[in-house]
């Protein structure tokens, strides 16, 4: 939640009345002066018509995320009442997790408001995952934290002075864990040197606290040293939080033209396998592209026919 209901007036060139009373014997002729001058300031305000600007955190948008990091826009809305532009001197932003900080900075001479008219301020932050997990170890990958973001604007109007408005909203944000991959079997379906056909049985585990709406699955998988497959699928999937989904991925290869891994496999011994590429999925916090990787796993064939009630192994 934002507010900017209490801004805080900074007077230009103000003093310490004591001084002055002790100066002029508590009630001299400089308070007379600072009384005059307030006075005149105040029937100014009243016949031009300032007035203090008003602010709200509008919104919060994460135009990127990834296994690294976050780029969140902070949208802050800001109007001006009076008859002329107001700078907008310093914006002073802090990101907490909890009270403790994530990320803060300062934007300098951010701008100008227009006369009687309203503005949105877009302020870019980034959150390096790496780095708040290397500060707070009880956050994990693959968690939901919450974030408050604190806003402090400085403006300068005319006859008031500077101003103060301070503002902040809450929300969430995910640290990702990119989700694991096995390959569970290589069922054969046609056999020969010339060409061979087979399906790759693919599990893919989502260990992070939100649901993943699966948009695109690309690959590419060596048996040793031998890329025997790769493809880009489409497929519309849910893997629910620290949820399991399996997928089947037809492919074919030609025998003869791969090593000892491949004959190996046939042969029905243990054979291990290498499968990297990434997967394009929806999350709650907008779209991610996350890298999937398996290396030195053990997979075995399976052939057409043959009883699937262990496809769990």
């Amino acid at each position: 939640m934002s507010s900017s209901e209490n801004p805080t007036v900074t007077e230009r060139g103000s003093k310490d009345r004591r001084d002055d009373d002790k100066k002029e014997g508590g009630g001299g002729f400089i308070e007379k002066v600072k009384d005059f001058i307030h006075d005149i300031g105040e029937k100014i305000e009243e016949a031009v018509g300032f007035g203090k600007p008003s602010a709200d955190v509008s919104s919060i948008h994460i135009p990127h995320i990834s296994l690294h990091r976050a780029d969140l826009v902070v949208d802050v809305l800001i109007k001006n009442p009076n008859p002329v532009p107001i700078p907008l001197v310093d914006i002073d932003y802090l990101i907490d997790s909890d009270g403790r900080k994530l990320v803060s900075g300062l934007i300098p001479d951010a701008g100008t408001i227009h006369a009687h008219g309203e503005e949105t301020v877009k302020i870019p932050v980034s959150l390096v995952f790496d780095d708040i997990k290397n500060t707070y170890k009880d956050i994990q990958p693959g968690s939901i934290i919450p974030y408050l973001v604190r806003v402090v604007l400085l403006v300068d109007v005319p006859i008031i002075g500077r101003i103060k408005i301070p503002l902040q909203k809450d929300g969430e944000i995910p640290v990702p864990y990119k989700p694991d991959v096995d390959v569970e079997k290589i069922k054969f379906h046609h056999f020969s040197f010339e060409e061979t056909t087979a399906t790759l049985h693919i599990k893919l585990e989502n260990k992070n606290d939100f649901d993943l709406g699966l948009n695109l699955f690309e690959y590419e998988m060596w048996l040793g040293d031998d890329s025997i497959a790769s493809a880009e699928l489409t497929q519309n999937t849910k893997i629910e939080k620290q949820g399991i989904t399996r997928m089947q991925v037809p492919f074919s290869f030609r025998p003869k033209d791969f090593g000892s891994a491949v004959w190996d496999m046939i042969r029905g011994r243990g054979t291990g396998y290498t499968i990297k590429g990434k997967i394009d999925v929806d999350t709650p916090f907008g779209n991610m592209k996350l890298p999937i990787s398996k290396e030195g796993g053990t997979t075995r064939i399976k052939k057409e026919g043959d009883d699937d009630d262990d496809d769990d192994n």
